[in-house]
């Protein structure tokens, strides 16, 4: 049987082009248009919501993936860009979500070319099952730098 959750936000004008957001789960910032859109410098925004969003949970669904896959994990680090089509109208739309994680595991005495392939299925298994990947319309790219530590070199 499906179940449902809900999660909540609030936001107050705070006149101009400036709110105040309250997550549901508690924290709490200002927030602004985009400079380019009439809106604040130094001020999160509707635009970077939407890629933090994806960013963080694919990386959460990635950490989900390696305890799964057995996949001693060092670090992860993700630079994520998210590109804007503004149209004719003034319409705009996110066209694609481009992720650069950088990804250290140890190598557990495997291959390394064994070690990426395992790291490589539970990024596509982090996209997969990402809750935002899987409610947005743009196209998702993740190109991965995945280095393995106390592996041994692929035999030839």
């Amino acid at each position: 049987m499906s179940q449902t959750a809900i999660y909540h936000t609030n936001v107050t004008w705070k006149g101009g082009h400036r709110g105040h957001l309250q997550l549901g789960n508690g924290p709490e910032m200002e927030f602004s248009a985009p400079p380019d859109a009439q809106g604040y410098a130094g001020v999160f925004t509707p635009e970077d919501a939407f890629v933090a969003a994806a960013n963080t949970c694919i990386m959460m669904m990635f950490i989900w993936a390696t305890e799964r896959f057995k996949i001693n994990l060092l670090s992860y680090e993700c630079h994520a860009e998210g590109t804007k089509l503004i149209e004719l109208d003034r319409t705009e739309l996110f066209t694609h979500l481009r992720f650069w994680p950088v990804i250290r595991v140890r190598g557990n005495g495997e291959e390394v070319t064994v070690i990426e392939a395992r790291v490589r299925r539970a990024l596509q298994s982090a996209q997969k099952f990402s809750l935002v990947a899987n409610s947005v319309k743009s196209q998702i790219h993740i190109e991965p730098v995945i280095e393995v530590e106390g592996a041994p070199k692929n035999m030839v």
